[in-house]
């Protein structure tokens, strides 16, 4: 929870176009990690939804030129558990629309055609990323619901 709001306050307070760059890579860097963490330590109902988090935030870095980071500056190095799955996914998938606004505001004001493109990727990624993790709340909503049913039974 405490990367996911570094990155959104990083995020928001980021200036320049390649400042607003490499927050968007580390928001992208964090989903995948935390797609991994999911993927092998959650819930096994989302196993399959965070291992493809995990392919489309890496395609996010991906699209994205690397920041120049030092490796104490890398905030997905420092994911380490994962208590509640589903505040995690809301905060998450708050840290991924805010992605794909910032990376709309670089498009439409790209200098030149390489950049515009690189955005328009990074958004289809995040978007891609944060539907993948509105899948994994709705699962989360339907284990939980059927639960008490099959204690009622």
């Amino acid at each position: 929870m405490r990367l996911i709001l570094a990155s959104r306050r990083a995020l928001a307070a980021s200036g320049e176009a390649q400042e607003t760059m490499a927050e968007v890579w580390q928001a992208q860097a964090l989903a995948q990690a935390i797609g991994s963490r999911l993927a092998v330590f959650g819930p096994p109902e989302l196993r399959g939804e965070a291992l493809g988090l995990t392919e489309l935030a890496g395609r996010g870095c991906g699209v994205l030129d690397a920041p120049d980071l030092d490796p104490g500056q890398l905030r997905a190095a420092r994911l380490t558990v994962l208590d509640d799955a589903r505040q995690v996914l809301l905060c998450l998938g708050s840290l991924l629309g805010e992605v794909g606004i910032a990376l709309v505001g670089m498009a439409s004001a790209a200098a030149d055609e390489g950049t515009y493109w690189q955005c328009m990727e990074a958004i289809d990624a995040a978007d891609e990323s944060r539907d993948r993790v509105l899948e994994m709340l709705r699962r989360l909503a339907d284990r939980d619901q059927a639960v008490p049913e099959k204690e009622a039974g």
